[in-house]
């Protein structure tokens, strides 16, 4: 005869994934009810907000790359049209 009884295979790490997944389900219920059927984060959502953020940054990385650029450039021809004027040493 076998002493374990029928409730053999519950144990604490059960308890824990059964109150995990009704506490996920509870939450996913509320986000629903509280921002509409439409407007549910979702795994595609979430995968377009990130391609729009990257975008956005490579733009403001272009943009920065771009000014550097223009400001290297302005200290460059500032830089040649100082040298231009000073007198040049006689040899």
């Amino acid at each position: 005869m076998s002493t374990a009884g029928p409730n053999a295979g519950i144990g604490l790490t059960t308890i824990s994934r059964t109150v995990a997944a009704l506490a996920v389900e509870v939450v996913h219920t509320v986000e629903r009810v509280v921002v509409g059927e439409g407007r549910v984060r979702t795994a595609r959502g979430n995968a377009w907000e990130a391609v729009c953020a990257d975008r956005a940054r490579a733009d403001q990385r272009a943009a920065l790359d771009r000014l550097v650029a223009e400001l290297a450039t302005s200290r460059a021809a500032t830089r040649d049209r100082q040298a231009a004027r000073a007198p040049q040493p006689v040899s």
